[in-house]
């Protein structure tokens, strides 16, 4: 009998030995209310020394369009999408309670007030801790998004099978 708990316990050890190295943040949303827990747990999962990648899907992925980019797409639709969510990290508005812009600009006041950095901080700081950033290339291909859209520094698109093998062992957050 001890023996074979011996064997068992092994096993065991070595899977809680890792399996808090690695963070997975499955980002669906471009709302600020979902993109400041999505930076902060990134930034705090990279500062724990976990391994951590956001992989941006869906709506999550206009929070990484350059600011100086408005109109994204191809085609009218895509185009119109881009009009009616403003991508761009300075432009997230609020799940609930947005109220024509104000209640973004609330929370930030709040953030700033109470010495919380805003999300564009976060994901500067992010990156300083390599956090590795993966546009998802699906959605990038749906949304009429490309490589000249995005911000620096991300990582090569990826789709949902590369980053389910990603997320194996890992911590995986779906925000």
């Amino acid at each position: 009998m001890a023996v074979q708990e011996a064997e068992l316990e092994a096993p065991v050890r070595e899977h809680e030995e890792h399996a808090h190295d690695k963070l997975v943040i499955i980002a669906w949303s471009g709302d600020l209310d979902k993109v400041w827990p999505q930076m902060i747990l990134a930034t705090t999962g990279a500062a724990m020394g976990m391994q951590t990648t956001i992989f941006f899907t869906f709506w999550g992925l206009f929070s990484l369009v350059k600011e100086n980019v408005r109109i994204t797409g191809d085609n009218w639709m895509q185009k119109m999408v881009a009009m009616m969510d403003h991508p761009g990290m300075e432009h997230l508005k609020l799940g609930k309670m947005n109220f024509a812009g104000a209640g973004p600009r609330m929370m930030l006041k709040l953030g700033k007030d109470h010495k919380v950095a805003s999300p564009g901080e976060l994901l500067e700081m992010a990156r300083e801790l390599g956090v590795r950033f993966v546009p998802c290339q699906m959605t990038m291909d749906l949304l009429g998004l490309s490589r000249e859209d995005m911000i620096d520094g991300l990582d090569e698109p990826a789709g949902a099978t590369t980053m389910l093998l990603e997320a194996q062992d890992a911590v995986t957050l779906f925000i």
